[in-house]
């Protein structure tokens, strides 16, 4: 499976939500969406995983986006879900207000990260649609090297 998606090639969306933002995901990498579970607390961790939960007999680490994008920390709710992705090497939890759905791509109108900003950090590009926008996740670019070790380091 390749997931390096190239923004012309995308087709398929999985869309979330976070405060009144919508985000979106290649669907290649979703595994799947789960109801919000207890996380335990990983110490040593970087600061945007907030622990791990133990989905179907795997341990993976649950990240914070609120913190990774600058958003309002708040109280989780039992409509809150975990949108589980994967990169080339590991499994990751992220904890989202709700799932949209999968939105099909047939003309995209896709703007790249770097039009809007040059080195803009942890996102693809932009989906514009009649009804708003969407910021598209880049999950190869989405931890920093130094967390990526560290979280290495806390996980083994």
């Amino acid at each position: 499976m390749n997931i390096s998606t190239n923004l012309n090639t995308l087709t398929h969306l999985v869309v979330f939500k976070l405060d009144e933002s919508d985000f979106g995901i290649d669907l290649a990498v979703v595994e799947g969406a789960i109801r919000a579970v207890s996380v335990t607390p990983l110490p040593k961790a970087p600061e945007i995983v907030s622990g791990v939960i133990n989905a179907r007999g795997r341990i993976i680490p649950v990240v914070n986006l609120r913190k990774r994008f600058r958003l309002p920390e708040r109280e989780p709710e039992i409509e809150d879900r975990l949108l589980i992705v994967h990169t080339a090497t590991r499994a990751f939890a992220f904890v989202v207000d709700a799932v949209s759905g999968v939105l099909e791509i047939t003309e995209p109108p896709l703007i790249t990260a770097d039009t809007i900003l040059p080195d803009l950090e942890y996102l693809q590009g932009v989906l514009k649609l009649k009804d708003g926008l969407i910021l598209i996740h880049d999950l190869n670019r989405f931890l920093s090297l130094e967390e990526e070790q560290v979280l290495n380091e806390v996980l083994h």
